[in-house]
């Protein structure tokens, strides 16, 4: 990364991070979730260089920025509540230490990312399928497809599968 970049990253982060991290902050009603994202943003542009031509055009792009990480978030945070309302509902017995909760909870958060890369199709397909146990059948005949497109549509969700255990078991394995 060259040294050019990393003072333009720093002059973008003095002039915006104020900027951002109140707009993070009525989106989210509060400050240390708000000051987590302005930080992730100005991560992602380290990871990301972008050059803007002026002020508006990097604050209009920081603010589309955060308007999707604000969604990732909320969605996140649905996840999280229905994770959260699922445990209180199980017995004591099973309930699991606060570091497997967590890394189930992120584990959950990753699948649905991955779930939303699919074609709306694909993800209705792999769904209906994996959770409701309809054939490929009576999967085309709620989604108003051929069965033929149901084979593709689960062979897509399939591959994005394989793609996401093989991500996974490579975080796992590296030391």
């Amino acid at each position: 990364m060259s040294t050019l970049h990393l003072k333009n990253l720093a002059a973008m982060y003095q002039q915006h991070q104020p900027w951002l991290l109140n707009l993070f902050r009525f989106k989210l009603g509060n400050c240390d979730d708000a000051a987590d994202l302005a930080q992730d943003a100005f991560l992602r542009l380290l990871k990301r260089p972008i050059n803007f031509d002026s002020y508006t055009a990097a604050q209009s792009y920081l603010s589309k920025m955060a308007n999707g990480m604000c969604i990732d978030y909320w969605r996140h945070e649905q996840i999280k509540q229905v994770w959260l309302e699922t445990l209180a509902a199980r017995p004591h017995a099973t309930v699991h230490s606060p570091e497997q909760q967590a890394v189930l909870l992120e584990l959950m958060i990753d699948v649905d990312c991955m779930l939303r890369e699919l074609s709306s199709n694909a993800r209705t397909a792999f769904l209906l399928s994996q959770l409701d146990g309809l054939t490929y059948a009576e999967i085309a005949a709620v989604i108003h497809v051929s069965e033929r497109m149901v084979k593709k549509y689960m062979a897509e969700a399939m591959l994005k599968c394989l793609i996401f255990k093989a991500q996974l078991d490579t975080a796992t394995t590296e030391p």
